[in-house]
């Protein structure tokens, strides 16, 4: 029986020396699963700043808006519009300018924060038709109709134009195709940026309906 209580009193001390060295080791007791993954490499849609004195030198600094998750974004451009251009032709040059920045590819930078374009190159813009019924000077014809585009196309050029010199005082756009068809009066809508691909711009004919 002597013997017996001897063994047992030499096994608990084992016990706190396991503990006390799995404390050294910095081990410690947990369920908590630590493995999240690997870190998100860069933020969706953020993008550093602009130098816009730089942009300046090289035209005049405007915004167009890009796709990126889902939604409208705006990014910093610039469009060169020569001195001396009547007001008429400042604002086709101004649209101009702005579809192929459009239609431009993404920086590299803007490419890894997910922007992207639905704005296809080759596309022209012109001014009220010279011939036939008067057309306000502020209407603008793209070389595409409307109604082909894409939703999500035919937002970004519409939001892009109504935060530009191509726009009328309220911030609405005029638009029509190559051809005699009706212009109509476009705008940007926060429904329209949030989700320009269901979100069409909401329009109406000039003479209201």
């Amino acid at each position: 029986m002597t013997t017996v209580r001897r063994r047992g009193a030499r096994r608990w001390p084992a016990v706190p020396l396991l503990a006390l060295l799995l404390a050294g080791c910095g081990i410690r007791s947990t369920q908590v699963p630590t493995d999240f993954g690997p870190a998100p490499s860069r933020v969706p849609c953020t993008l550093s700043g602009p130098d816009i004195t730089t942009q300046a030198s090289r035209g005049i600094p405007v915004q167009v808006f890009l796709l990126c998750s889902g939604q409208l974004v705006t990014v910093d451009r610039s469009v060169r519009v020569p001195d001396g251009a009547t007001e008429g032709a400042r604002r086709v040059l101004v649209a101009q300018g702005l579809l192929d920045e459009l239609a431009g590819s993404p920086s590299t930078p803007e490419q890894q924060a997910g922007y992207t374009t639905d704005v296809r190159g080759g596309m022209t813009v012109s001014g009220p038709r010279p011939r036939g019924p008067k057309e306000p000077e502020d209407a603008l014809r793209l070389s595409t109709p409307p109604r082909e585009l894409t939703p999500a196309a035919l937002a970004q050029i519409v939001c892009t134009f109504s935060d530009s010199a191509a726009a009328e005082d309220d911030g609405s756009v005029i638009l029509g195709g190559p051809d005699a068809t009706a212009l109509r009066r476009y705008r940007c809508t926060s429904d329209v940026r949030s989700d320009p691909a269901t979100k069409s711009p909401p329009s109406t004919a000039l003479d209201g309906s």
